[in-house]
């Protein structure tokens, strides 16, 4: 079956797991501050019944990248088969040195020693924590003295749930991914109570059948059923593996790497897991399980497998362009077939006969393939898209055409040949008449053509902007233009505001900045990416408007920001005035908000990467908003280590204090130096911008200039959270005096107990 794991790729971690088995007695129970487990010594944390253990694990083809992880670690479970149940930070890799730390402060941390970074927290520094432990049901919790939970693992799941483990509406599961990186498929809880297994966020390829219900949360029972439960904790839908209530000691529900939700059960007389309930019956019709070009179909031993019905080059399944056909194209026909339009997932839907859609999709240039059904209403479903999927049984009564290049030599299938033979001389009639009639036809449509060209040649001038092409939208409400559009909306590439970026007026008379992009970027992926930022949407985040992704052309149209970007008005005196010392505060504040939003308010962690005051534009009422946040996905630059929360922090705490004292120090190193000396010696007030009009806020002053320290720790792991910033800068949250050294300095030889003893520490008011 599609989608099951591969054996050999789990054997890197069968030593670590062996040496978590000698050493279970010691790290079980209780988990005291101060504790933490490295990849070199391949030590881990146990739980007290040495049902799981947590610990470094690889199971990549890359040998020096390791994640942290939940396992089974029961005796009675083959080694082999120590399934991973939890991942921190979910994709998250560090090197060979690396180590896994419950502070003295009560954070958990997973720090990259190659890197030198902190990749993933807990955020509970300032919470009370006490101890942690590894619970007998493979939950990691964080609790104070009176062993209250302050945090634990099952509140964010990453592609298991565990027998006593919720999923609530604010969480999913994502499945692992093929290639290591983020994957598609993801298992959500809507609005009205519905589980739901998605592809990206456009396609929904299963819904569980409960009545529609609010605030329900799901659960795995250890009895081996999978329920939706209301406030009071009673079911109002389940499904339920074959094993229900049978004795299983061991089961587990996970969305695996083929898109399927699958509920596990431990066999001991067999020493494996085995599948005993799964969402999608049919495993072709879970959407692109068969990649972006493959039909789904199953062989004779009843194993779905991936069938290329375009051109087989090489080992590649390639979707033909028209344009390079050189002897034309024609139409190979699928019976019992439905196609998918992959990228973007969407169809024109026409109403046709068989013959007429065959034909449409044969006469359009842009199209790749079409499927014809007819379910009471014949439909037509034409993709326009190099990138198709689908799945073939001989239930489905649909039929499927795709393009395929003629060969030198082929013959259309529809048209019959007949021997050479003498022509006959018989003069035909008829045949005469209907050639004089036709010609006659001709040359009266030609002449009405050059007519109606002549008149309306003029005013082609005037109607020049609202005679594009084609402006349409995607499913995101995103506009796709190509590039004759693109060039057409910015004047030629005229009015460039910035480096490759330019000014445009829609036909609407909308204005719009068009960037341009790394044009080597993958189709596929930067579709993706436009997809994901075509879901941001924040009042202090330049919107993404649309894009353009034609041949080796790669634009991000954004809106259009009146007033410009912050540098401007930093850098000159007269626009300088402008920014009073309200202002300067209200970008802080947004700034911090919108960054905030991209961490912690997404469907998935963004790092913005590059915060700096010339991506920060100020609207018509000189109202803050960030741009350039969704460059880092689409050029594919947000796995680099440099793109992270730290890194945000960090830019942040420097745009801050350049917003404060008014100078652009593009090194940071004097201006930090400097302004960190006046406000320990109680001269704040010869940090604020000289050219300010009017008195500043002396407590807005104070909260800025320590956020902003902090904010620049060299220690990532004392610089706050975005949450924690906004916090502060609005007035809720206090903040203890930075102490130094922070960001740009070299950091002193210091022991633990120095560090910790002067970490950022936040509490209500």
């Amino acid at each position: 079956m599609l989608g099951q794991g591969n054996f050999l790729l789990r054997l890197p971690f069968l030593l670590y797991i062996f040496i978590c088995f000698l050493i279970r007695s010691v790290v079980g129970a209780e988990i005291p501050l101060g504790s933490k487990f490295s990849v070199a010594d391949n030590d881990c944390w146990v739980s007290s019944n040495g049902d799981f253990a947590i610990g470094f694990f690889n199971i990549s083809d890359q040998p020096n990248q390791f994640s942290v992880g939940i396992r089974f670690n029961s005796e009675s479970i083959l080694v082999s088969q120590q399934t991973v149940v939890w991942v921190v930070g979910g994709q998250d890799t560090v090197g060979y040195m690396s180590y896994f730390e419950l502070t003295q402060e009560g954070e958990l941390v997973l720090f990259d020693s190659s890197q030198e970074v902190s990749v993933w927290t807990s955020n509970t520094g300032n919470r009370s924590v006490a101890s942690a432990m590894l619970l007998d049901n493979g939950n990691l919790v964080l609790m104070d003295k009176e062993q209250h939970i302050i945090w634990q693992s099952f509140d964010t799941p990453s592609d298991t749930l565990l027998p006593g483990q919720s999923l609530f509406a604010t969480n999913m599961l994502r499945a692992a991914s093929k290639n290591h990186k983020s994957s598609y498929y993801t298992l959500h809880m809507n609005a009205s109570g519905h589980l739901e297994l998605h592809w990206e966020s456009d396609v929904i390829y299963w819904t569980s059948g409960n009545p529609s219900a609010l605030n329900l949360s799901a659960f795995l029972t250890t009895s081996g059923a999978l329920e939706l439960r209301d406030q009071r904790l009673k079911p109002v839908w389940s499904v339920f593996g074959e094993d229900h209530n049978d004795s299983v000691k061991y089961r587990y529900l996970r969305l695996d790497v083929d898109g399927n939700l699958r509920l596990y059960s431990w066999v001991e007389g067999l020493g494996l897991w085995r599948s005993v309930w799964q969402a999608v019956e049919n495993q072709c019709k879970v959407f692109a399980t068969c990649g972006q070009l493959g039909v789904c179909v199953f062989n004779a031993s009843g194993f779905a497998e991936c069938q290329c019905p375009f051109e087989v080059i090489g080992t590649k399944c390639l979707v033909p362009d028209e344009r390079e056909c050189e002897s034309g194209s024609n139409m190979i026909a699928y019976k019992n077939t439905y196609l998918y339009a992959f990228y973007p997932p969407v169809n024109a839907v026409i109403t046709s006969s068989l013959q007429h859609c065959q034909q449409l999709c044969l006469n359009d240039t842009q199209c790749r393939a079409a499927t014809f059904s007819n379910d009471g209403i014949p439909q037509c479903y034409i993709k326009k898209t190099g990138y198709v999927t689908g799945y073939s049984d001989p239930s489905v009564s649909s039929i499927s055409f795709v393009k395929k290049c003629s060969g030198p030599f082929a013959v259309n299938p529809s048209l019959t040949m007949s021997s050479p033979s003498k022509p006959s001389s018989r003069l035909c009639v008829p045949c005469l008449i209907g050639a004089a009639t036709g010609t006659f036809f001709i040359f009266v449509i030609l002449q009405l053509g050059i007519g109606i060209f002549i008149i309306y040649r003029r005013k082609n001038s005037t109607r020049k902007k609202a005679t594009l092409a084609f402006i349409g939208t995607n499913s995101k409400g995103l506009i796709v233009l190509s590039f004759s559009e693109i060039k057409s909306v910015t004047g030629d590439f005229k009015n460039q505001i910035g480096p490759k970026v330019f000014k445009g007026l829609l036909p609407n008379n909308h204005l719009i900045v068009v960037k341009d992009l790394n044009a080597s970027i993958e189709e596929r992926k930067f579709r993706s990416a436009v997809m994901k930022m075509g879901s941001i949407h924040h009042k202090s985040l330049v919107k993404l408007e649309g894009y353009c992704c034609e041949f080796d052309h790669r634009f991000l149209v954004y809106e259009y920001c009146k007033k410009g970007s912050v540098d401007k008005y930093i850098d000159d005196s007269t626009l300088c005035r402008m920014l009073t010392w309200r202002k300067r505060v209200e970008i802080c504040s947004s700034v911090a908000k919108a960054i905030c939003y991209l961490h912690s308010g997404c469907k998935e962690f963004i790092s913005h990467g590059n915060l700096k005051c010339e991506n920060v534009m100020l609207d018509e009422n000189l109202g803050a908003k960030v741009t350039e946040f969704g460059f880092a996905i689409a050029d594919g630059k947000a796995a680099f280590c440099g793109f992270s929360a730290e890194k945000d922090v960090e830019d942040f705490g420097k745009l801050v204090l350049t917003l404060l004292t008014g100078i652009r120090d593009h090194e940071h190193v004097e201006l930090c130096e400097w302004a960190y000396k006046e406000w320990m010696e109680e001269r704040v007030a010869n940090v604020v911008d000289k050219r300010i009009e009017g008195d500043c806020d002396s407590e807005e002053l104070e909260r800025a200039l320590r956020i902003a320290f902090w904010c620049l720790q060299m220690d990532e792991r004392r610089r706050p959270s975005m949450g924690e910033v906004v916090r502060v800068l609005d007035g809720t949250l206090s903040v203890d005096p930075p102490p130094p050294p922070f960001a740009f300095q070299r950091p002193l030889q210091v022991d633990d107990s120095e560090v910790n003893g002067s970490e950022l520490e936040v509490f209500n008011f």
